[in-house]
């Protein structure tokens, strides 16, 4: 604490008439204990108290489900412009949702929360001191913090340290939906205390919320960080617990015996099902949050179709409260690159060389259009992307621009007609890299679309600066990480899209139905009107398992199993395994009808030429397995190793 600071405050304060404290790090101080041992312990004690009342729940169980809907609520505020804030009575409120616990437990949970904070802060006597002799000049001291604890609960802790009498009013962002990191918290403040921005003291120990912010206000600051051994200290205090966590994890027997799996619908009830669970009890969490700042989901066609179809199910399974309005949305990769193309925007052109370079101006003109047109010979040479708003600009270029304005229009008609003037959009679709959210985006910039996903990963190498809109709610990676269960699927990405896809075109042609209804090729996609699972035995052991699980903790406890027979299934095929996540063919999509076979058909070539063959499959370890029989004992590990070498490599350079 910087001594001159403090002295500043011990003397008289000319024109200051209302001085505010933050709270944690600055009137109260954290001994250098991490959150993240802060709340396992809380978890710990919270699964003693239930237990001498009769309920039996996992301390894991308690702490995955507190740690999500801490995250996910977090997350949702942030990515929707941080207006509003979240709150431990929330926090509580959905973890015992999640696990089916009783909501009168979150008092309970919440007491045990403060009787940690007591034993983990210690009083700022100092800054006691100069606070009370300026009281007792006659100024005004109250306490304002960004915190997820209600005015009540702060001044619980106040008292506790520093007795009755130093704060004439607690103000904390959770109480009152506003934060000082956005400004509307001290905008806040000064309304109530009918005070002068100029005549108004904060002292604080974060840069932007307690300094740079309320200093742009013309409120006078204070500034007194915390030190950085103390921040060394707790971020090593998080590690270790962290890392006590999950040897704990890994050391304990799994919870139930996975039975055998003999064919897709088996795979997909004990394998996908938990796995697809949690994935939507992330979305719950997100969607949750959003709803107090009027989101709206958006399950984008075709692969949001399937998520929503266990979505619902598992939200009406566990009597799990949602009020947010939630849609089917005809929308693609191509509609979406039709938006931004009217909008000149160049992340289209990345789209577009990326997809069609190996195409001619003529192809992708029948593809962003479709149909054909009558094009002069220069439109036969080979895409190049840089050229294409050139192209565009040309007489000749006038019919196919008409037909993207015409698609746009009718598409935005169907935003409009789904969720009317609503600003925040929230896309849930499968992933990876988020084009529709980066194109739609660009398109319309007049709309807030975020993105939620199974996954996100910048595979393609482009731009990344929409990814902070998209959330990967399971994986968010680059590569492979073997120490990440989860991230195997980047291994085999396309068993995730062909798990989720019901068996209908993408959305590539939109026109007017009549009575105000936007129609497309794909059909009638609205919630109930196709079955997802019709011809797909995995999803339908998906929604098998929804149906059978009573609470959360189920899926809890079976989605790290499903999680590791997935991975061994991935990287150390069986031919059973190949059989039951062959996902045959996959469409190339973007407009174009071709598909493309998972496993191209076995040659009888050279052992050479095999191996140099394996690239061109989709999910090269099941090729391993079935072309190489003998070999894959050595050659799988090496491709597992060669995968682990690249993230490293990649890492490095960054």
């Amino acid at each position: 604490m910087s001594r001159q600071n403090l002295d500043t405050l011990y003397g008289p304060l000319s024109g200051v008439e209302l001085i505010s404290s933050d709270v944690f790090d600055t009137l109260l101080i954290r001994h250098p204990r991490a959150l993240r041992s802060r709340v396992m312990l809380g978890e710990q004690r919270f699964a003693r108290w239930l237990v001498q009342r009769g309920l039996c729940v996992d301390v894991e169980v308690l702490l995955q489900a507190r740690l999500s809907a801490e995250r996910y609520a977090y997350r949702a505020l942030n990515v929707g412009g941080g207006i509003g804030e979240v709150r431990l009575t929330e926090i509580i409120g959905r973890q015992l949702d999640i696990l089916g616990l009783p909501k009168k437990l979150a008092e309970t949970r919440i007491d045990i929360e403060i009787a940690i904070e007591k034993k983990s802060l210690f009083a700022n006597g100092a800054l006691a001191m100069a606070l009370r002799q300026q009281r007792q000049a006659g100024v005004r001291v109250i306490a304002v913090s960004d915190t997820a604890l209600s005015a009540e609960r702060l001044t619980e802790l106040l008292e506790h340290f520093h007795g009755p009498g130093l704060i004439d009013k607690v103000y904390s962002s959770a109480e009152c939906g506003k934060s000082k990191r956005s400004g509307r918290l001290f905008s806040h403040v000064l309304l109530q205390e009918m005070a002068c921005a100029s005549r108004m003291l904060h002292v604080g120990d974060d840069r932007l919320a307690d300094h740079d912010v309320p200093h742009s206000m013309g409120i006078k600051t204070i500034h007194i960080p915390k030190g950085r051994l103390r921040l060394y200290v707790s971020k090593l205090d998080g590690a270790k617990a962290e890392a006590l966590r999950r040897l704990k994890r890994q050391m304990r027997p799994p919870s139930y015996q996975m039975p055998d799996l003999s064919d897709k619908a088996s795979f997909g009830r004990n394998v996908f099902g938990p796995i697809v669970a949690h994935f939507c009890l992330m979305i719950w969490l997100y969607a949750r949050q959003a709803e107090s700042q009027s989101g709206v989901l958006a399950f984008c066609a075709r692969g949001g179709i399937g998520i929503r179809e266990a979505f619902e199910r598992l939200i009406s399974r566990l009597s799990l409260p949602l009020s947010i309005r939630r849609e089917n949305l005809l929308i693609s990769r191509l509609i979406a690159a039709r938006v931004a193309l009217q909008a000149r925007s160049p992340a289209v052109l990345d789209e577009l060389g990326r997809e069609f370079a190996n195409n001619t101006f003529a192809e992708v003109a029948a593809f962003v259009g479709g149909r054909t047109y009558d094009l002069p010979q220069v439109w036969n040479q080979r895409f190049n992307a840089a050229s294409f708003f050139g192209m565009l600009g040309t007489d000749v270029g006038q019919d196919l621009l008409a037909d993207v304005t015409l698609q746009n229009s009718l598409f935005t008609r169907h935003l409009d007609t789904m969720f009317e003037t609503c600003e925040r959009i929230i896309l849930c679709d499968t992933g990876l890299y988020g084009s529709t959210q980066r194109l739609l985006a660009a398109g319309l910039p007049d709309r807030n679309f975020e993105t939620i996903q199974f996954a996100r990963c910048n595979y393609k190498g482009l731009s990344e600066d929409h990814f902070p809109a998209v959330s990967g709610l399971v994986v968010e990676d680059n590569f492979y990480n073997p120490f990440k269960v989860e991230t195997v699927v980047l291994r085999y990405w396309h068993i995730i899209e062909s798990l989720f896809e019901p068996s209908v075109p993408s959305a590539r042609q939109l026109w007017d139905a009549g009575n105000g209804k936007i129609e497309a090729n794909c059909g009638d996609i609205a919630f109930g009107k196709i079955d997802p699972a019709a011809g797909n035995l995995l999803l339908s052991g998906v929604l098998d398992y929804i149906d059978s699980v009573d609470n959360g903790m189920q899926i809890l406890r079976d989605a790290p199993v499903a999680w590791t027979r997935l991975k061994k299934a991935i990287i150390n095929p069986t031919p059973r395994d190949v059989n039951i996540l062959g996902a045959g063919y996959r469409s190339i999509d973007f407009g174009r009808p071709e598909s493309k076979n998972i496993l191209n058909a076995a040659e009888n070539n050279s052992i050479a030429r095999q191996l140099q063959s394996v690239r061109s499959h989709l999910w090269r370890e099941a090729a391993i397995a079935r072309d190489f029989p003998r070999l894959k004992s050595a050659l799988l590990p090496a491709l597992e190793l060669a995968h682990i070498m690249r993230g490293l490599s990649t890492r490095r350079q960054r």
